[in-house]
């Protein structure tokens, strides 16, 4: 298996894309650490994985709540004895649909102040980890930032920065 005695928490984990992707690590033998904001989404998800077998954990984080995902990490980190890998797949609010020149700023500008937030405090918070033990692997979602979307608004700019930070 290609993730046995591996840990990951997965941001967003009871959504349908965090949820399979936590569903493929626990397939490939990872312990899952589950976070979501609400903690019957997450649940779901961690039943199936232990009922197939797998080794899944669930908490109630808000990626959005630095004290929060710190803690969190922190306490998957103590627990497990590190964190390997770490996913965000949080949604970001976007809006979409709305040509620009007909968008309010605060719609553009919510999903990549949200994404930035999320996205820079779970990095933070398990990289520390993954310094200390001299090895991780921080994973993200994004789109081709570098095509014309001229219907999504903020979202693309949100991709440039993640995959920036990322860099």
């Amino acid at each position: 298996m290609l993730l046995e005695d591996k840990n990951a928490i997965v941001y967003g984990g009871g959504g349908s894309v965090g949820g399979a992707v936590t569903r493929a690590f626990a397939g490939e033998g990872a312990k899952v650490f589950l976070a979501g904001r609400t903690q019957a989404t997450v649940e779901v998800v961690a039943q199936e994985i232990r009922s197939a077998g797998g080794v899944a954990e669930t908490a109630q984080v808000d990626a959005l709540d630095e004290k929060a995902v710190e803690e969190h990490a922190d306490a998957v980190a103590e627990e497990a004895g590190g964190i390997d890998i770490s996913f965000n797949a949080i949604f970001n609010d976007d809006v979409q649909g709305k040509p620009l020149a007909e968008m309010p700023f605060e719609h553009f500008a919510r999903p990549i102040t949200k994404a930035m937030r999320n996205q820079f405090l779970t990095a933070r918070a398990v990289a520390r980890h993954m310094v200390e033990q001299g090895s991780g692997v921080i994973l993200t979602i994004t789109g081709s930032y570098r095509e014309a979307f001229p219907s999504i608004g903020g979202t693309v700019v949100a991709w440039a920065a993640i995959e920036a930070q990322c860099r």
